[in-house]
């Protein structure tokens, strides 16, 4: 496998980092334990002018800070005060584009998975949805602002092809309250992939 690099955080498009980002492999290693899921579905966020973005019309708190960093590192953020959620930082410094990984396919470290969410069986239900990819993959908000270059958790390409018809785009899931900008077609997923989470599939 190879770990993405610099250069492909850094880039100005992150709706298309978001379609690029499926079919990559989401890493964490602590503790003696691997974990590895294949990004199956995303969400793209761009920053002050998307009204679904944290960073809407440069909101800027303890919270959201990390989205304005470089390209490269890990925002994640709690929701419903449950929820640890994933999200990818791209683009360069202050400008809060972020990627919501929503969905992987587990790979390595099943067993580890399993023990972290309290499940006995390996379904569906393991890595679909982003709370439950947090929770599979030992992602918390303590890991906020986390490197995606080093090695306790990255994203690499192991050489999986996806064909262009494999690949849907929908609205995203959850931000109705964005108006107009609910409508964009900022969601991406693998087509029949069991893992992806939602509706519209």
């Amino acid at each position: 496998m190879k770990k993405l690099d610099h250069y492909f955080y850094n880039r100005a498009d992150v709706v298309n980092i978001a379609r690029e980002l499926l079919g990559k492999v989401l890493v964490t290693q602590w503790d003696g334990a691997v974990t590895s899921g294949r990004i199956v579905e995303t969400e793209a966020y761009r920053g002050i002018t998307d009204r679904a973005s944290h960073a809407w019309n440069c909101r800027r708190t303890r919270r959201t800070e990390i989205m304005y960093e470089e390209g490269g590192k890990g925002y994640v953020y709690l929701c419903y005060g449950i929820h640890h959620l994933f999200n990818v930082v791209t683009n360069i410094k202050d400008t809060p584009h972020a990627v919501l990984v929503r969905a992987v396919e587990p790979l390595e470290g099943i067993s580890t998975m399993l023990q972290r969410t309290g499940k006995i069986k390996a379904d569906r239900t393991l890595t679909s949805g982003p709370g439950n990819v947090s929770k599979a993959l030992g992602l918390l908000v303590s890991h906020s602002g986390i490197s995606l270059l080093e090695e306790a958790v990255f994203i690499a390409d192991d050489g999986y092809a996806l064909k262009k018809k494999d690949i849907v785009a929908t609205t995203r899931i959850g931000v109705d309250y964005a108006g107009e900008d609910a409508l964009l077609p900022y969601r991406f997923f693998i087509r029949d992939n069991i893992y992806v989470s939602g509706r519209r599939q």
